[in-house]
């Protein structure tokens, strides 16, 4: 296992190089920070000093070589809206994601897999065509959609909740509910089908046979099983989840890096934008790493080699 967590751990600034490269280059040929940031009655003069400052003056192979010079040495470069450096910007708003991360997955894990288990057991029934249905229907609704409906309804008409900002408990329900929302149907479905798929096996209808109860049948035999699919679609949603929150955080006006990321590329600061990508791909890299871990924990018969 140890040889497999270094071997994955060695290609993981390969994994951030290209992103990084591929957000640069999008960055850099998308516009330009000097008509953002200086008067519109700057001077020629003005321009070339900002262009030379930012290297915007050579060829975007060289910027990129020049960036990641000081990337090496721990500098990701300073921020023009902060006015310092762009790393410890992107870092202070990873607490407020993280917690954001975290609530969201609980939720959208607990009545996923619970809903996903319903369906299973009541297979063809009232419960699993009414859960089933709303899986299916939740799939296809905007989160921002989503969002702005939970606002109006719980935070504008029956005022139970602050529309924004971060804070206590209750200002944390309804992003954490629209970004649960935007992965829990999948855990739904993804359950359900597991949960079917071990059902049919023979050592479920020895259980039976022997006289085993439904409830110790599925939660000590079946679910078990039926886990590893679960664990292996969990580390693909770490990736929409992220995605999600920067839709999430925009809307619940949410102070963390994904809104910071939003802002930063319409102020076209390139500094902060790309330590942010650096900061979402080394979570989402070894989030998944910790996931096929987990799987070799919870399977001896999955070997990591």
């Amino acid at each position: 296992m140890l040889n497999y967590v270094a071997r994955r751990l060695f290609y993981v600034p390969l994994s951030i190089l290209i992103v990084l490269g591929a957000a640069f280059v999008v960055l850099r040929t998308t516009g330009n920070p000097i008509d953002i940031f200086l008067d519109p009655n700057h001077t020629p003069e003005q321009a070339k000093a900002l262009s030379a400052r930012l290297h915007l003056d050579q060829p975007i192979p060289v910027q990129f070589a020049i960036y990641l010079r000081d990337v090496l040495r721990g500098d990701f470069g300073e921020s023009l809206q902060f006015g310092g450096p762009a790393m410890p910007a992107v870092l202070g708003r990873l607490g407020a994601t993280l917690e954001l991360l975290a609530a969201a997955l609980a939720v959208a894990l607990v009545l996923g897999i619970a809903g996903g288990v319903a369906c299973a057991v009541w297979r063809d029934r009232v419960p699993d065509f009414v859960i089933s249905t709303l899986a299916i229907a939740a799939q296809s609704m905007p989160s921002f959609w989503l969002g702005i409906l939970l606002i109006q309804i719980f935070a504008v008409d029956l005022r139970w909740l602050p529309t924004s900002g971060r804070g206590d408990l209750a200002h944390l329900i309804l992003p954490a509910t629209t970004l649960a929302a935007f992965v829990l149907p999948n855990f739904v479905l993804i359950t359900r089908t597991s949960m079917l798929e071990v059902m049919g096996e023979p050592f479920v209808v020895t259980g039976r046979a022997k006289g085993l109860s439904a409830a110790t049948l599925v939660f000590a035999h079946v679910f078990p099983n039926a886990l590893n699919p679960i664990l292996s679609f969990l580390g693909v949603q770490v990736g929409r989840l992220v995605a999600g929150s920067i839709v999430t955080e925009t809307i619940f006006s949410w102070p963390g890096i994904g809104r910071l990321l939003i802002g930063s590329i319409f102020q076209r600061d390139v500094p902060v934008v790309l330590a942010g990508v650096v900061v979402v791909s080394l979570f989402i890299v070894l989030a998944n790493l910790a996931v096929d871990l987990l799987l070799s924990v919870n399977d001896p018969r999955i070997r990591l080699g």
